[in-house]
């Protein structure tokens, strides 16, 4: 059992427009999105090739959370923590539930089922903000 592929790097920013911005004008990344909502920014930017990466301002600390999709949620949790994983928090993201966890190291990393991948795409080319 594997993780799956890795789709998305969930990026903490200090500054969303200014992030997104740089990674599109300097970068020459794909602009994906770019939502405001409730208060929070969360933009996607796309290199070709995923993982794609979304910036936004409601995360905390410094490290991004890379996000593999899975086939079965349940099933995957099952495996890894028959081989001694330690869940975090279990969060619904728009394309699916997700658990988050830390690596030894402390490296931030989340399985999710893309339960829901339209909704993704359903943002794709709306521009709230940048």
């Amino acid at each position: 059992m594997a993780l799956g592929r890795l789709d998305y790097l969930y990026t903490p920013s200090t500054d969303v427009e200014a992030d997104l911005r740089y990674f599109v004008d300097v970068l020459g990344a794909t602009f994906g999105f770019a939502i405001e909502d409730g208060g929070i920014r969360v933009a996607m930017v796309e290199f070709g090739q995923p993982p794609a990466i979304l910036l936004t301002d409601h995360l905390e600390g410094d490290r991004p959370i890379h996000l593999y999709a899975v086939d079965d949620l349940p099933a995957t949790q099952r495996d890894l923590e028959a081989r001694g994983w330690r869940a975090g928090r279990s969060v619904d993201l728009p394309p699916g539930p997700a658990i988050t966890f830390r690596t030894p190291g402390g490296l931030r990393l989340a399985i999710y089922e893309p339960v829901r991948p339209f909704v993704v795409e359903s943002f794709r080319g709306r521009r709230d903000f940048g």
